[in-house]
């Protein structure tokens, strides 16, 4: 955050000063509402859940460095030197304090909603961008409520646009998000499964994702999956410009001539745009890296920016940690670290990719997927017909959920397959299991914190040569 005055500060979030005892001079520079991560300087945002309250944190905040808090109710005592702010409800402070700060930047804004693929797209969009202009973006996958916020007081001075990702588990997030950053383009990556036990049905979440348009200006254009079924019907619905990208030539913009390179991994293909037609290197795995790429060219073009110059800005895109991350180990053991997510879309494309992985023995590690409600059973199961189609050597499936995924991959003659309760009970097999020469698949839902697995992958097989 650019720095800021308390009074500032104050105003924009219709607080009170409880204290005047601090130097005259003072600014902020960062919000911050994890005492384990203050830095010295910061203001500290006590946050309330249901089974804890960040004003139990206020002390030790303080003991860190910190430059004053936000508090709910009067202290006891205050200590010389620092601020108090005393606000109505801690929740409602960072929307407050990004949309006051958010005013301070009269610069484009992309939005990135959709069920799967969200961040990728939003970090190659970032990428392709930064060829030619200064662009903030959301960092990690900081998407909802407080994300959102809290990524929009990551602005600097300079930023000439900002690239934020957009994520909901329920109606009116997005339509709030929106309405919050105020998107001068919006691209929605595909129509899925993910978070359909609150919202009902896909249909449901279409309607969920398309509050992002309500907040757009009727020029601004929508950039959509054309290859999506919901989202294709929405030409002829949205009341502004809408482009299509996609594989097939129906799209506004498409690919032809998908290869890989089997000495680097990359992808290469020839990018069709209505401005013309020019090839590409995707520095990525996984065929279905054409369409963050498709959606950053459009997002690119809607910009000025020149064929080059996308193909060079494609070229920087690095993926975000646990997001395909490829770490190469010794013996040629390739471990293809997916872990921060997953529903049904993105682990057939997960599968997909391990599939293409250029290793003797394929091996895919599996935990539940969340959120599912009553379909879960049969979501997973669907997982398990698509390893069978993708003819993975081995599954190991982990979790309640997963066991109904083991059973449909074993209908579908996967050579090996394992289930297991509990990450730990896996562990022993999958040492067993890792041989030279394979590429593992690591992917699950973000409760199922399959980082861990990825951890021990990397703790039982060789350091890579120099």
């Amino acid at each position: 955050m650019e720095p800021a005055s308390i009074p500032e500060i104050v105003n924009a979030v219709h607080g009170a000063l409880l204290t005047a005892d601090y130097p005259s001079d003072l600014t902020i520079t960062r919000v911050c509402f994890d005492s384990r991560e203050l830095e010295p300087g910061d203001l500290f945002l006590p946050l309330r859940g249901e089974r804890f309250d960040g004003h139990a944190f206020i002390e030790k905040a303080l003991d860190a460095g910190a430059a004053g808090v936000f508090t709910m109710r009067e202290r006891d005592a205050y200590r010389p030197g620092k601020v108090y702010i005393k606000v109505q409800d801690t929740a409602k402070v960072p929307r407050l304090l990004a949309q006051w700060y958010r005013a301070k930047f009269p610069i484009p804004f992309v939005a990135v909603t959709g069920s799967v693929g969200k961040t990728t797209t939003k970090d190659m969009t970032a990428a392709v961008l930064s060829e030619k202009f200064s662009v903030h973006k959301t960092l990690a996958n900081h998407n909802n409520d407080l994300g959102v916020p809290m990524a929009v007081l990551q602005l600097k001075k300079g930023n000439q646009i900002s690239v934020i990702e957009m994520g909901m588990d329920h109606a009116g997030e997005i339509d709030s998000l929106s309405d919050l950053i105020r998107p001068q383009v919006g691209l929605i990556t595909n129509i899925g499964d993910a978070h359909i036990e609150k919202l009902g049905s896909r249909e449901n979440i279409l309607a969920a994702k398309t509050e992002l348009f309500a907040h757009m200006a009727p020029d601004a254009p929508a950039i959509l999956n054309g290859d999506d079924e919901l989202l294709g019907t929405l030409r002829d619905r949205l009341d502004r410009p809408v482009l299509y990208c996609g594989v097939s030539p129906h799209n506004d913009y498409y690919v032809t001539d998908l290869d890989r390179d089997l000495v680097t991994d990359d992808l290469r293909c020839v990018l069709h745009t209505p401005k013309g037609t020019f090839p590409v290197v995707i520095p990525a795995l996984g065929d279905y890296m054409v369409y963050p790429v498709l959606m950053a060219a459009a997002v690119a073009e809607h910009f000025g920016m020149t064929a080059q110059e996308i193909a060079q800005g494609i070229l920087r895109y690095a993926p975000t940690k646990m997001r395909m991350n490829v770490i190469d180990r010794g013996a040629q053991v390739r471990i293809l670290d997916d872990a921060y997510n997953a529903n049904p879309q993105s682990m057939r494309a997960a599968l997909q990719t391990l599939a293409s992985a250029q290793r003797e023995y394929k091996m895919a590690v599996l935990g539940d997927m969340l959120e599912l409600g009553p379909m879960g059973p049969t979501l997973h199961a669907a997982v398990g017909q698509v390893a069978g189609e993708c003819n993975i050597n081995c599954l190991v499936a982990i979790g309640p959920l997963a066991q109904h995924m083991a059973k449909a991959a074993e209908k579908a003659q996967v050579p090996e397959v394992y289930w297991f309760a509990t990450k730990e009970e896996a562990k022993t097999q999958i040492a067993k299991l890792v041989k030279p020469s394979t590429a593992v698949l690591v992917k699950a839902s973000r409760g199922m914190k399959f980082e861990d697995i990825v951890s021990y992958l990397t703790s039982i097989t060789p350091e890579k040569a120099p």
